[in-house]
């Protein structure tokens, strides 16, 4: 069997790219799929809402499991690397589209690939929250007022805005830290980039 799982947010653009990449993929692939998971919720939520406990029941040995890209089969990198290397050891080859090198090397040297995308997946968020933290320390003894202006507008980004202006800071393209902190987890880049200019 072949099944392939796509988990967007609820802006259908992201819907729409996923599926059609998936689609392409398939097509120019020669792949015809069998079922196909799509799921419309945050990777906050737990395994039965994301539907990854369907990813254990359905697949078994011998089938394939196409995605997007790695991210999107969990919340955090070490979710994701224990999802992949139990379906791997259950004899599951997965495909990632965006990330081809993980589905064209060897299972051991796919492990030992995830295992290291892990170390610098945690690595940048420790990065970024130490620069953050020194970042807000420096403003405060400069006598900044930190945080939301009395009447702006509320957003999902809000609780990141003094993270989003600290990368902004340090000259980041929005693109990259929309990469880095929303693209796992549902957030469209087009949201990001109206936020940052709202915000100014």
């Amino acid at each position: 069997m072949v099944l392939a799982y796509a988990r967007v947010s609820t802006d259908k653009q992201d819907n729409i790219s996923q599926e059609k990449l998936i689609k392409d993929y398939c097509k120019a692939q020669n792949i015809k799929l069998d079922n196909y998971i799509s799921v419309e919720v945050s990777s906050r939520k737990n395994f039965e809402k994301r539907r990854i406990s369907d990813l254990y029941k359905l697949l078994k040995d011998g089938d394939t499991l196409i995605t997007a890209e790695l991210s999107r089969l969990g919340r955090d990198m070490f979710e994701t690397i224990s999802l992949v290397n139990d379906l791997l050891n259950k004899g599951v080859k997965v495909l990632f589209i965006r990330q081809p090198e993980l589905s064209l090397i060897s299972k051991s040297a796919t492990k030992l690939l995830l295992s290291f995308y892990a170390y610098i997946a945690e690595y940048e968020r420790e990065m970024i929250s130490e620069r953050t933290k020194t970042g807000l320390k420096a403003a405060r003894e400069k006598g900044k007022i930190l945080g939301r202006p009395k009447g702006s507008l509320n957003s999902i980004y809000d609780k990141d805005i003094e993270k989003i202006q600290a990368l902004l800071d340090k000259e980041l393209p929005i693109r990259s830290i929309w990469k880095l902190l929303y693209a796992d987890k549902g957030k469209s880049y087009d949201g990001l980039l109206w936020f940052c200019k709202k915000r100014g």
